[in-house]
């Protein structure tokens, strides 16, 4: 009888990325992270284990959308009240909170599950070219154009 292998994931292993933002797509940089965050450039991958590592995304406002989605593009949020339906597009959300719109693209790439909502907290997204995880050392990550 075989047994199927299961990988032993060493939490202390976990690397530690950084991806610049600027000029990117929004939809192939949100695969990119994503597939990092799950751990499917390793050769240990297990789909229902969390094998990735911690993604930390720098220049969040200056990310690209194709086409139309700048105005056409909407979000929309419920505060929960009668009402409370609030429609935003890209520009609205890139002008106030740009890391959203990063974390809103991944956030539909990763498993809707207890498996999903760890991967995300691996997720670090900032506006500008600092954060606070240099002592990190974090490796840059280039995106294939």
């Amino acid at each position: 009888m075989k047994k199927t292998y299961l990988p032993k994931v060493d939490v202390d292993a976990r690397k530690w990325h950084v991806i610049d933002a600027e000029g990117a797509v929004l939809g192939r940089l949100a695969a990119r992270v994503a597939n990092v965050l799950r751990g499917r450039d390793k050769p240990i991958y297990t789909p229902h284990l969390d094998a990735g590592d911690f993604v930390v995304v720098i220049n969040a406002e200056k990310v690209r959308v194709t086409g139309k989605k700048e105005t056409g593009k909407v979000f929309m949020t419920y505060s929960g009240w009668k009402g409370g339906e609030r429609y935003r597009t890209v520009a609205e959300v890139r002008a106030r909170t740009p890391e959203k719109l990063i974390q809103h693209a991944v956030k539909g790439m990763i498993p809707k599950n207890r498996l999903g909502r760890q991967l995300l907290t691996k997720l670090k997204v900032y506006r500008g070219k600092e954060h606070p995880h240099s002592a990190q050392q974090p490796t840059p990550l280039k995106l294939t154009a």
